[in-house]
């Protein structure tokens, strides 16, 4: 390689990690009482008081950016505080394995502390926000903010809670209850934050929910068009409504195939029939990249 052609790969490298850089920005610190909110914690009156030099800083971050890049020394425990984001592995072959979703109150980042370095790469989903704790400053605060250390505690046992019904979405044979099961998690995780349970706007697209699940890109667009036909949702791009609740949650119960219930055939699941209102819930589901 010519002393140009490495000059110019310099540059490009260079200009890329700026372009990164300026994805993720400084945003007006926040109260300590604000970040113990966030994950579900309540400050004291009097920790809120004698803590007014707390000040947490806060990060934007672009939809599409990395916050956090796989194999990089950790530098701050963040804690997503509005948006949301995947969690990804990279292959050598440059494939990309979803590997979770996170959102308001979950903490990024925290495996690094006992590895050295990141383990995933964390991407924005959508223009969000995080909270981020400098790991220098983190004992103090902890010592001196027992609530941080009791809303750490709380939030990374919930997140270890979430990793174990992921590993149950993928224990499903059908590709259909795996979506189905996908989605009543995300219900379940919108009832937690005040939000409608029954209609989902999904900030991930079917590539990385398709691969979160385990299954092919197409699979997951057939399964949205399988649950739309038999009445348990209506589709219309990202936007998601939960119409039938009980009978989706029986189809995550389904440990077979669903053609062993005559789905895949055409039919309904016997024991639930096409409701009327789903034939145009059909013509409503598209495919999204």
């Amino acid at each position: 390689m010519s002393d140009a052609a490495s000059t110019d790969d310099r540059l490009t490298c260079r200009d890329s990690w700026f372009v990164q850089r300026s994805a993720v920005t400084a945003s007006a610190p926040a109260p300590l009482p604000e970040l113990l909110a966030a994950m579900g914690a309540e400050a004291p009156a009097v920790t809120a008081r004698a803590l007014p030099e707390f000040r947490v800083p806060v990060w934007r971050v672009r939809a599409g950016a990395a916050l956090l890049h796989e194999g990089a020394a950790p530098e701050s425990v963040h804690v997503v505080r509005s948006g949301s984001f995947k969690c990804l592995k990279t292959s050598e072959d440059g494939y990309e394995q979803v590997l979770a979703f996170s959102g308001p109150g979950e903490v990024l980042g925290f495996e690094a502390l006992s590895r050295g370095r990141h383990t995933c790469s964390v991407v924005a989903l959508e223009d969000s926000t995080v909270f981020a704790v400098p790991l220098r400053e983190l004992d103090s605060w902890r010592q001196r903010a027992p609530e941080l250390d009791h809303a750490l505690q709380f939030a990374l046992s919930r997140q270890l809670a979430r990793a174990g019904e992921i590993a149950e979405m993928m224990a499903a044979v059908a590709a259909e209850t795996r979506l189905a099961r996908f989605l009543m998690w995300m219900s379940a995780c919108m009832a937690e934050r005040g939000q409608s349970p029954r209609r989902l706007y999904l900030r991930m697209s079917r590539r990385d929910i398709a691969s979160l699940l385990g299954v092919a890109h197409e699979t997951v667009s057939r399964s949205f068009t399988a649950l739309a036909e038999w009445g348990y949702l209506r589709v219309v791009n990202r936007e998601v409504e939960i119409l039938d609740p009980i009978g989706l949650r029986n189809c995550t119960r389904n440990t077979r195939g669903l053609a062993d219930d005559g789905a895949r055939s055409g039919a309904a699941p016997a024991r639930q029939r096409i409701p009327q209102r789903a034939a145009p819930a059909a013509r409503q589901v598209e495919a999204v990249a």
